[in-house]
């Protein structure tokens, strides 16, 4: 009778509004949704989705896939995040960062790729149901911009080929480094002049945006601001299309001057299930469990990845605008979005830091404004497909250089140096070992951070104070990797064969002793007793204490204070 009334009162619990609420976070804000919330989402919709249209193209040959594939994956994150998602500007949809991790782990195969985002999507929303978020916390900072400086570096320079109009060149970083200057004599002009247009135009149009004076200038002044900043948001659709009527312009001449992006699929992509087997190109069948077996590290880098640039855009931009966001509900949020993209061959995605901060910039009030940006991306899948054609590859690639240009941060080594310079190593490790192959730098660099973490849990810090009696002063949690350290120290400056001396162990920074500490800590305590000399305690926090005394140490002093241990070590009249 009992268990009955209290499975009937807490269903309504699991079932409650607030409790559905929290799983949708839409049921918050759109009992609330006004005209004014419509129009901000609107123009930030628009604005966000004319940015989306070329990178996305762009994006899609980073990832080494046709560039329909780019829009394909940047419309059903709109669809998704405005019912799931808790942050008001993060946009979802395809990244530099996951284009490359993409075509590291898939090489360009649109088949893989399809089946990698519904795997990445399964693990990101299993992890949010779960609340395992806090398993991003053990990727450190340092191992961050490692990767993402790489990750520019390797981006940026390959497009290169792209502006120089070269083909042949291999997509591995040093190899493509070599190719790219040795092919330099075969470089053609017309996509050389086109894409340096391009970039001085998009440099140009970034730093006049950066430069625009205040909204309290004069009326005329904040005319003209509003006039440069839309054209400045806009530089990358501007730049794409006005690529395209020049490469239209010469083809229809009959000049074959620019290398351009030729024939791609034309409307939307049907919602069919994501392939579970493939075909080599010399016809042999590849099963579901070899695909996968194939991923290899990348199914665990791609979907940790793409879960912490987002949550960090979310986290940054909440932070800026006055909200908190749930990173376990951004988790399912983004898994759910991969898993259905996969429907639609989409690849994997995440958030964008640059189109969520337009997106920002431009006033979106709710997450509503993706939906906006997703009729965007659709329409031109529908009815512009087909003018894709003429888009020169120069132009795509100027656009994807000025886009991870910024993530290039080399003040962050200086700031490493001054504050910590311990954290340069994972950087460093991360660094080099993605120019080799990006998901082992990540790997590289975690298990790196790992092991210095690993060190100083093994290595607490220990202040001595060297009088008659030696004072150690231990800080921190000390755990059973510490505890052969911690029994070492004390042999070597304690109990040496000619002198040995009497301890005080000063442990009121100790917060946690785990069973292997204590068993050291009572060897310690037998040895002492044999050369005569004492090992007190002083300052023991309740919690340590609490420990020792049900472990029943033998022959324990403990003390409140650190002078009382003195006058307690100097009694060698053992009880």
């Amino acid at each position: 009778m009992d268990q009955s009334l209290l499975s009937r009162a807490s269903a309504p619990r699991c079932c409650s509004f607030n409790t559905v609420k929290s799983w949708l976070p839409i049921l918050t804000w759109l009992p609330q949704y006004n005209l004014k919330w419509l129009k901000m989402d609107v123009l930030a919709g628009l604005t966000v989705g004319l940015t989306t249209v070329p990178q996305a193209l762009a994006y899609a040959d980073v990832a080494g896939l046709p560039v329909q594939f780019g829009l394909y994956s940047a419309f059903m994150g709109g669809f998704i995040y405005m019912l799931l998602g808790t942050s008001k500007d993060v946009t979802l949809g395809p990244t530099a960062i996951m284009s490359l991790l993409c075509f590291s782990v898939v090489g360009g195969e649109p088949h893989r790729a399809v089946l990698l985002s519904l795997l990445c999507g399964l693990i990101q929303a299993t992890m949010g149901l779960l609340r395992l978020g806090f398993l991003l916390d053990f990727i450190s900072y340092p191992v961050i911009k490692g990767f993402t400086c790489a990750a520019a570096i390797t981006i940026g320079f390959g497009q290169v080929k792209n502006i120089l109009g070269l083909r042949g060149v291999p997509s591995q970083f040093v190899l493509e480094f070599y190719y790219t200057f040795a092919k330099i004599p075969e470089a053609r002009v017309g996509d050389v002049v086109l894409g340096l247009v391009c970039l001085t135009f998009l440099i140009t149009l970034t730093v006049m945006k950066r430069t625009l004076p205040e909204d309290n200038a004069p009326t005329i002044s904040r005319v003209a601001r509003k006039l440069i900043w839309t054209v400045a948001t806009m530089r990358n659709a501007l730049v794409v299309i006005g690529a395209s009527v020049v490469s239209f312009s010469w083809e229809t001449y009959g000049y074959d001057v620019f290398t351009i992006t030729g024939k791609t699929a034309q409307g939307l992509p049907p919602f069919t299930p994501p392939p579970t087997s493939d075909t080599t190109a010399n016809g042999t069948n590849v099963t579901f469990g070899e695909m996968v077996e194939d991923f290899g590290g990348g199914l665990a880098v791609i979907p940790f990845m793409g879960l912490l640039e987002s949550i960090a855009i979310a986290k940054a931009f909440g932070s800026q605008n006055g909200y908190r966001i749930v990173a376990n509900q951004e988790l399912l949020a983004i898994g759910l979005t991969n898993i259905m993209g996969s429907f639609v061959s989409a690849y994997p995605v995440t958030g964008s830091f640059g189109r969520t901060a337009v997106n920002s910039q431009t006033g979106v009030c709710t997450p509503a404004g993706g939906i906006i940006t997703s009729a965007v991306v659709l329409l031109s899948l529908a009815f512009l497909m087909p003018a894709f054609y003429y888009i020169p590859k120069a132009s795509l690639a100027a656009v994807i250089i000025c886009a991870v240009a910024p993530m290039a941060d080399y003040k962050v080594v200086m700031k490493m140096w001054k504050i910590y310079k311990r954290d340069l190593l994972p950087f460093g490790v991360t660094f080099f070992v993605s120019f080799w192959e990006v998901q082992y730098g990540i790997i590289a660099g975690i298990a790196v951070s790992g092991a210095l973490l690993l060190y100083n849990t093994a290595r607490p810090k220990i202040k001595i104070f060297d009088n008659d009696t030696l004072v150690l002063e231990l800080r921190g949690e000390v755990s059973f990797p510490a505890s052969d350290y911690l029994s070492n120290f004390i042999h070597t400056n304690a109990l040496p064969a000619s002198s040995p001396r009497s301890v005080v162990l000063d442990c009121h920074h100790v917060s946690g002793i785990d069973y292997t500490v204590v068993n050291e800590l009572s060897d310690l305590l037998r040895q002492f007793k044999l050369q005569g000399v004492r090992l007190v305690f002083a300052r023991l926090e309740p919690s340590v204490l609490k420990v020792l005394l049900a472990a029943d140490v033998k022959g324990l002093r403990y003390t409140d204070s650190v002078e009382e241990a003195l006058q307690e070590s100097q009694n060698l009249h053992s009880d």
